[in-house]
């Protein structure tokens, strides 16, 4: 056995290291994008995880510069079935990732959604079963873990200068679609660290709590910063930005067993009767209900996908409406609501 992947529970999956050499330990999930890796290689909602593709072949059009959602990979460790070339495969060694190829990656995926998601270690060196199963049950869970510190930018930073309106996007470990959106649809666009004052935000005309890693819970003064802007400021959430207006709202937050991740999850929009194909990536949800504020359904679970205040002048989207990588239903969503901040300021 030249590389193995191996979970708390003792399951053991055989591969080729094919990334960096040495161990990687995260939480073992899983992913159902066709395309788009190195855009979910380089997602900071990934931080502390070890990703593994569904899709047969991965990396099979290389890599560029332009795909990278973040300036590095954030993944612990990557698991394939198979490895689509060197590029890709140089790309994960440059970016230190350990990786495996050759993976029973099915059975892998029907592990986890029978068992849950659990921590996890990628071994790419000569390392005993064993030895590497004591330190992974040895590593902290997901559950309680506040990881936006480690993703956020320290100091605020001007994405674009002009627009005809003026966002501030909160960083929890924002993906540069995100950014790119929201320029696109005429914004102009400043990016603050997680903890940043709510005075701070609300000099600008609206406020996007972006996405990022970890559990919403033990986010606390981030969630203050949330309840202090109601009704001060227009507010868009987007996944873990979603779940903190929950939270400042009233909602219950909890793990899901093995998450959503993918770019093919289906979405109701109550208000239309419409189902959106969308992207995803989170592993804490909004708890179902049947509030009026509960403006989108996932299909799969019935966990709440989208919250609409307007009183509050907040809403907000569990899936990722800037679609980097995935399919465009979602992207009529931010240049409407950059569109509604123009007509409200």
């Amino acid at each position: 056995m030249s590389g193995y992947l191996v979970l708390e529970d003792g399951a053991v999956f055989p591969g080729q290291p094919v990334g960096a050499p040495g161990l990687a330990f995260g939480e073992a999930v899983f992913a159902t994008s066709m395309t788009g890796y190195q855009e979910l290689a380089t997602d900071p909602s990934y931080a502390e995880q070890v990703l593994c593709f569904t899709a047969p072949m991965v990396g099979n059009y290389g890599v560029a510069p332009e795909r990278c959602e973040s300036r590095r990979a954030h993944v612990r460790g990557v698991v394939m079935r198979e490895a689509g070339g060197p590029a890709w495969t140089d790309w994960l060694t440059d970016q230190g990732v350990p990786a495996l190829s050759g993976v029973d990656t099915r059975s892998l995926v029907l592990h986890l959604r029978q068992r849950g998601t659990m921590r996890a270690a990628i071994v790419c060196c000569q390392a005993p079963v064993e030895e590497a199963l004591e330190t992974v049950r040895a590593q902290p869970s997901m559950a309680g873990r506040s990881l936006v510190a480690s993703v956020s930018t320290r100091e605020p930073y001007v994405y674009r200068a002009e627009g005809s309106v003026s966002i501030a996007v909160v960083d929890y470990g924002c993906k540069r679609s995100i950014l790119r959106r929201l320029a696109a649809a005429g914004a102009a666009v400043t990016v603050y660290p997680h903890d940043v004052a709510s005075e701070e935000l609300v000099r600008h005309d609206g406020v996007v709590l972006s996405n990022g890693p970890g559990d919403p819970q033990p986010l606390v003064q981030e969630t203050q910063v949330v309840s202090e802007l109601l009704g001060r400021v227009p507010i868009l959430g987007i996944c873990l930005g979603h779940q903190l207006l929950a939270l400042a709202t009233g909602h219950r937050t909890y793990k899901l067993p093995f998450g959503h991740r993918g770019a093919n999850h289906p979405v109701l929009e109550r208000r239309t009767g419409r189902v959106l194909v969308t992207s995803q990536n989170h592993g804490f949800a909004v708890a179902p209900n049947e509030e009026e504020q509960v403006t989108h359904v996932s299909l799969y679970d019935g966990t709440v996908e989208g919250l609409s205040f307007p009183s509050l002048r907040a809403r907000s989207l569990q899936f990722h409406p800037e679609a980097g990588p995935g399919p465009h239903d979602g992207w009529p969503s931010i240049a409407a609501w950059v569109e509604e901040v123009g007509a409200a300021a």
